[in-house]
């Protein structure tokens, strides 16, 4: 149940001295790690803080797709379908985690680029035409990743598009040469950035 369906309880919330109020929100924001994440960041973090933390999430993610390299391989199997649907999934979850954090778009649309450059270009035999449900599986996630960075590319300012139009709309052409095609049909995606 939510304070805001509950009037009476809301009200008596307010009206609770100031120390009290102090304790319990304390209390709470203790509970929820990602509230301290960003309460953190936007209390105690300026924009220094914020390179930093780009420059450290842009190593992570290269030091995580340089070790999948020795993991995953570019061959049609399910176990590469798998791997490689696995690690894009773990990249996708530490630019999800910095976004919430900073708030910062930029950041997010050239990471979300990153993931599928890396994916796309790295590992073209998975994304052939396939009789395996674990390359469906992979397709349909990354069309789905790539509808997600086209839509936060669209939301950025045309002077930043402009930075990553050219590089995009490469990524983009590869993923149309492949079967993603189809799947990002199904979404209705426009890759003509």
């Amino acid at each position: 149940m939510s304070i805001h369906q509950d009037p009476e309880l809301k009200k008596a919330v307010l009206n609770l001295p100031l120390k009290e109020k102090d304790k319990l929100l304390l209390r709470l924001i203790s509970k929820d790690k990602m509230l301290i994440k960003q309460l953190h960041f936007q209390l105690l973090e300026d924009e220094s803080d914020l390179e930093q933390r780009i420059e450290h999430l842009r190593k992570q993610l290269q030091k995580l797709f340089d070790i999948g390299e020795s993991q995953v391989y570019n061959t049609p199997s399910m176990s590469n379908f798998v791997g490689l649907s696995k690690l894009v999934k773990q990249a996708s979850g530490m630019v999800n985690e910095h976004e919430k954090i900073t708030k910062d778009k930029l950041s997010e649309v050239e990471f979300r680029i990153y993931i599928l450059e890396r994916a796309i270009m790295m590992y073209p035999s998975l994304f052939g035409s396939s009789y395996q449900s674990a390359a469906h599986k992979l397709q349909k996630y990354i069309a789905g990743r790539i509808k997600h960075a086209v839509s936060k590319y669209e939301k950025i300012h045309e002077d930043h598009q402009f930075d990553y139009r050219e590089h995009f709309q490469e990524i983009l052409d590869a993923a149309n040469a492949t079967a993603l095609k189809d799947y990002i049909k199904v979404l209705n995606v426009n890759t003509n950035l």
